[in-house]
């Protein structure tokens, strides 16, 4: 397949382009989107680009010029019409998060690559592949937030979505082929179910380190306020908290205990970062030594008779989806994997409850699972 060089894609950036742009997009079957977000370059992301591609145009959204981008909701939530994604779970994420999109009828490549045992799922190796594109990645890290966006970079976000209704029609076929189609309606109908986000709390970043056993008690309550200090230096900056002080630096201040300004620069800080937070870090140090020591959040232990079932589960799901050159969880979810070991189902119509939101696997695989597992 070839295809001419691209027209410029439409920037939408006022009410009139939006109102024009929706009215098109409302009369497909199928468009394709994707986002780009500024989670490198800010404390607390945001969505910074919405692209939609139709078989005709190639639009890109700025949401930062407007107040109000409720005219895509029904695009989004209306079942007639499928959105195509390329791994669309974080995009749906940011999309619930920054607007409170609902979402109804998606395609998303890369699951449907995965499904079919592509060895490399990326946009960029896919493309490669099927349309011998070449993708320019080096906009890739770009800071999306940042305005005005050069003619480059519009071009490259455009790239995420123009190739992906001829590639979704490429891969349903051999989706079919495979008799995998079953599989990827299951998982398309899953992605649409979407949670709220969690909100970022201040300082929480700590708890990642809880589970390491190379780290005390009180290294941990000391890296608890460190915590704390820098993220609320990242967001007064409005800066990732990495780009503050990286973890590992937070690590060493938390084992090392610096009183003065000269261990900061011995474990690494620089003058630059000394200057701007020096004091701030060596008080958050002073708190951690004599602050009451975190709790470590620990998971409770499953019973013997659910991590029996669990073994039994993922050697079953391992050996099938050797046969079918897959990656385990497309044979049997991991949302499904663990409620069967801790609650088995004691009939089939019990099993046909728990996997109501994966028909096709549970008609494919139902009695198999029953046998393994059930009550």
């Amino acid at each position: 397949m070839t295809f001419e060089a691209l027209p410029p894609p439409v920037w939408v950036n006022d009410p009139n382009s939006l109102k024009r742009m929706v009215e098109d997009l409302s009369a497909q079957t199928r468009i394709a989107v994707d986002t780009e977000s500024n989670s490198l370059h800010a404390y607390r992301e945001r969505v910074c680009l919405i692209q939609f591609s139709t078989p005709k145009t190639d639009y890109v959204v700025d949401p930062l010029a407007f107040d109000d981008l409720g005219s895509l909701a029904p695009l989004f939530s209306n079942a007639r019409i499928e959105k195509i994604f390329h791994a669309a779970e974080y995009d749906l994420i940011c999309l619930k998060r920054d607007f409170g999109f609902e979402f109804g009828n998606l395609f998303d490549t890369m699951q449907a690559a995965r499904i079919l045992g592509y060895q490399y799922v990326g946009l960029e190796n896919i493309l490669f592949d099927k349309f011998n594109v070449k993708v320019d990645k080096r906009h890739q890290k770009a800071n999306w937030g940042a305005r005005p966006l050069t003619p480059a970079q519009l071009d490259y976000a455009r790239m995420d979505t123009h190739y992906l209704i001829a590639l979704r029609n490429l891969l349903e076929a051999e989706l079919r082929a495979t008799r995998r189609w079953g599989f990827a309606q299951d998982d398309f109908a899953l992605a649409c179910r979407v949670d709220e986000p969690k909100e970022k709390l201040n300082g929480a970043s700590w708890k990642r380190f809880s589970a390491r056993r190379d780290i005390s008690p009180r290294e941990l309550t000391i890296l608890s306020e460190l915590c704390l200090c820098r993220d609320a230096i990242a967001e007064m900056m409005d800066r990732p908290p990495f780009k503050v002080i990286p973890d590992s630096t937070l690590l060493d201040i938390a084992k090392n205990l610096p009183e003065k300004d000269v261990d900061l620069a011995g474990i690494g800080l620089s003058q630059k970062q000394i200057h701007l937070w020096g004091a701030q870090i060596l008080e958050a140090v002073r708190r951690g030594t004599r602050s009451p020591l975190v709790k470590r959040e620990q998971a409770e232990r499953p019973k013997d008779a659910t991590l029996k079932r669990l073994d039994k589960l993922k050697a079953w799901r391992r050996k099938i989806a050797q046969e079918m050159k897959v990656e385990s969880d497309i044979v049997l979810p991991k949302r499904f994997l663990q409620i069967l070991a801790e609650c088995p189902p004691k009939d089939m119509e019990a099993l046909k409850s728990i996997m109501r939101e994966s028909p096709h696997r549970f008609d494919r695989y139902g009695d198999q699972i029953h046998r393994l597992v059930g009550g």
